[in-house]
């Protein structure tokens, strides 16, 4: 695939504009794909953790408890998993991930965004091998934090990469296949639970967990074959690797602008850090811009509730009225419509905008929160079942909100974070952004349980609270960043928007971010 563009950068000020040439080459979609196998690995883990926690032989190898009273014929339809052990079992990675994203900024500044995806590889590939194999909870446990370790370390090096080898035209596009293949491996997932729970009730548990390994032996093969970014090489000195690669992503040897300004970019991260730590600069006030939107999309992205219902679906399911199977089957539909509704995203978002994107789905998702609710106040109670009615009216509701966070806050919590901070700042402030991201899933992941126990189906009513500050939020003080060359954030982006102009001293009187 190969078709020319130009990009066209306007910096502060109005006045001069540069054009940086190209083509869309297909080495740099083959770099995209492969990349974004990082994505497939975390969505896999993602989907295979409720569906196994759901199997009988797995519940009556590790948790024993939960099994008895799972089939307890009076037990409390919303406690009947309410256990911390079972909890942590998912929850561990994500704590393994919140501590690995911070080395994993280091090594991104140090090795460069491919090494550290290899390393991603290597750490999921001996976790799966563990919990595959798993004879009793703490070989699971420890398993689970390597996979963590593994996930930290993509989570933060494959957005990265993507943003950096993307034409800014299509970089909302190339960089949402990291959160296209996060939903494909949800989808994989689920229908690798639902025929292992089948084929072999008692240990279809070990083949879902060692399915793990498949994409993170794609990610370490595919990632010997593809480049560096071009300013990750400039970054480290390597300038002239970094124009042979810039020329074979962009598919033209005219690549001289562009190549500039990656290098005045690294010049300036450079002459900053030999000041200040990345961290300490972050304390700055002109950091704080892109820091708190990075920050609080990820935390925002986790209130949405969208891996409490991805990581218990199956539960979920279960707790409304369907049986085993048909809670696992339930579990593939909302990965399938997740899949397809994320490749909205592809289209949309270069298009139509990021902000446009997540306030049009902040609507949607709040009116599916609010009928679930209602109906599961009303006919889902704590002793039988909703009737079938009910629970495919359940079923359909989750299916339009899922369609609506997968084309917006899924994609967009890790493009937005990844594209808005300048050289000087973008790994460590990046890893602030995924570590959040981890600890908050690791809160959702070990509380959900006992909140659904406790809050019954108020606990959907929560989420939905959270929906209406997150479009708030995003109406107020998100800027939209569509279009503008990575490099040129600060200028084109920060320095221009009615509310974070304030931050910096010398701002302009533009106002971008609410059109």
């Amino acid at each position: 695939m190969a078709g020319g563009f130009a990009v066209e950068a306007k910096v502060a000020g109005g006045g001069e504009r540069r054009e940086f040439k190209g083509k869309i080459t297909w080495y740099v979609w083959l770099c995209g794909i492969i990349a974004a196998t990082s994505g497939l690995m975390f969505g896999y883990d993602v989907g295979i953790s409720g569906g196994v926690t759901a199997m009988d032989g797995f519940l009556i190898k590790f948790f024993p408890s939960v099994y008895a009273r799972k089939h307890r014929a009076r037990e409390n339809n919303y406690c009947k998993f309410d256990d911390q052990r079972l909890q942590l079992f998912t929850s561990s990675l994500y704590l393994a991930a919140l501590a690995a994203s911070f080395a994993a900024s280091r090594l991104c500044t140090r090795l460069g965004r491919r090494r550290t995806m290899q390393l991603a590889s290597v750490f999921f590939l001996g976790g799966t091998a563990l919990c595959a194999g798993a004879a009793n909870l703490a070989m699971l446990i420890v398993g689970r934090i390597c996979l963590g370790v593994g996930v930290g370390f993509g989570n933060q090096a494959a957005p990265l990469f993507l943003s950096e080898i993307a034409p800014a035209h299509i970089r909302g596009a190339l960089n949402i296949l990291f959160q296209l293949d996060v939903t494909i491996g949800i989808l994989i997932a689920n229908v690798v639970n639902y025929f292992t729970s089948s084929a072999h009730p008692s240990t279809g548990w070990r083949y879902s967990l060692g399915g793990a390994g498949v994409p993170a032996a794609v990610l370490f093969l595919g990632s010997l074959v593809i480049t560096e970014t071009p300013t990750s090489l400039v970054e480290r000195g390597r300038r002239d690797a970094g124009r042979a690669t810039l020329e074979r992503i962009r598919g033209t040897r005219d690549v001289g602008d562009e190549l500039d300004e990656i290098a005045r970019a690294c010049e300036a991260a450079a002459a900053l850090s030999a000041e200040e730590s990345a961290y300490r600069r972050l304390r700055r006030r002109e950091s704080r811009p892109p820091l708190v939107i990075a920050v609080a999309m990820q935390v925002f992205q986790q209130f949405t509730g969208i891996n409490a219902i991805m990581f218990y679906a199956p539960v979920l399911f279960q707790t409304m009225g369907f049986k085993s199977n048909g809670s696992l089957l339930s579990a593939v539909v909302t990965g399938g419509v997740n899949v397809v509704s994320t490749l909205v995203s592809i289209v949309a978002v270069d298009k139509i905008g990021r902000r446009r994107l997540l306030l049009q789905a902040c609507g949607q998702m709040l009116i599916a929160q609010t009928a679930v609710g209602a109906i599961m106040w009303e006919h889902v109670k704590v002793n039988g079942n909703p009737g079938e009615k009910w629970a495919v009216a359940i079923m359909v509701l989750i299916c339009v909100y899922v369609s609506s966070f997968a084309w917006s806050w899924g994609p967009l919590g890790w493009l937005i974070p990844s594209e808005t901070f300048p050289l000087a700042t973008r790994t460590t402030g990046f890893s602030f952004a995924v570590s959040s991201n981890m600890l908050f899933t690791f809160l959702i992941a070990q509380a959900f349980l006992s909140m659904m126990c406790r809050m019954k189906a108020f606990i959907i009513f929560f989420f939905a609270i959270w929906i209406v500050i997150m479009a708030a939020f995003v109406f107020w003080l998100l800027p939209e960043t569509k279009g503008v060359p990575i490099d040129e954030m600060v200028d084109t982006v920060w320095r221009r928007h009615w509310f974070w102009k304030r931050f910096f001293a010398d701002a302009g009187d533009g106002r971008i971010g609410n059109c």
